[in-house]
């Protein structure tokens, strides 16, 4: 079986051959404006929060991190693999800089909330 894994990956194009393991996933998010600023969550189930790096530049807040795969051990014989365990990183363009903006952040239940609290004007 793993023989017939690896030849799939030599078979693939060039471009192509980075193991689904290996490529960064993209979470879910919902971004809400609120009268002091914003509001995000993002779905990460499954992250430890430790994991989890946040930075803000422009009108870009930018979330990365990784989810690692805590069952995997040795002899053990996969049936189905849905959940993608390997570095996500998480982009949001807002309509205006959010540099001047105080970030709270909470994880609560495998969800990222954010609030980005307005130091300025949007401009």
């Amino acid at each position: 079986m793993a023989e017939s894994i690896e030849r799939f990956f030599r078979l693939m194009p060039v471009g192509r051959r980075m193991r689904p393991s290996e490529r960064a996933w993209c979470p879910a998010a919902d971004v809400c404006e609120i009268k002091e600023g914003w509001f995000v969550v993002v779905d990460l189930a499954g992250v430890c929060p430790d994991e989890i790096e946040i930075t803000a530049e422009g009108s870009v807040l930018h979330i990365t991190g990784t989810r690692r795969d805590g069952l995997y051990r040795e002899g053990i014989s996969y049936y189905q693999l849905e959940i993608t365990y390997s570095r996500f990183e998480k982009r949001i363009q807002f309509p205006c800089s959010i540099d001047d903006t105080q970030i709270e952040r909470d994880y609560r239940d495998g969800l990222l909330i954010l609030r980005l609290r307005r130091l300025g004007d949007c401009k």
